[in-house]
């Protein structure tokens, strides 16, 4: 059965090695439902996060396959509870003046920040969980959600 797995790679900060770790991931016919590159504390490595949907056997030989690509310093998954993650939301919602309470409410409860928008719209910035903001997405759909954008997860070790 197949489930959702967090790896993470340190790369070396070169041109062509996104396309070669995705492409990599896409040719064993892996869905990426999140990959992130970020900067770490030494400038000539990235920290890639990627979220695959996959069987533990395919999940292994992906590993080792990354693990075998020049720029791939180092490939590591990281377990449930063994690593803290966080997402970005962004979110633009229609803001009639009788819905701005319960909107700031939420933001309230939610942890999130509301910015004035053009026409009247608010857009809400929320962190957390991959699952936190799932469920604060079903909630943002009785407000009048018209667009709304997500970065992948980012990942570390505790």
């Amino acid at each position: 059965m197949n489930e959702k797995h967090t790896i993470t790679c340190l790369v070396e900060n070169h041109f062509g090695v996104l396309a070669r770790v995705s492409g990599l991931i896409s040719a064993r016919a892996f869905n990426i439902d999140s990959l992130t590159v970020s900067a770490t504390e030494d400038p000539s490595v990235s920290l890639m996060t990627i979220v695959v949907d996959a069987d533990a056997l395919k999940l292994e030989q992906v590993k080792r396959q990354l693990g075998r690509l020049v720029d791939v310093i180092e490939v590591r998954e990281l377990r449930e509870g063994e690593y803290v993650n966080r997402e970005l939301l962004l979110a633009r919602l229609n803001a009639p003046d009788g819905a701005r309470d319960k909107m700031e409410e939420l933001a309230r409860r939610s942890g999130a920040k509301l910015f004035p928008a053009h026409g009247g719209a608010v857009i809400l910035e929320a962190t957390g969980t991959t699952r936190d903001l799932d469920a604060l997405v079903g909630e943002l759909r009785a407000y009048g959600l018209t667009n709304l954008a997500r970065t992948g997860r980012v990942a570390l070790p505790r």
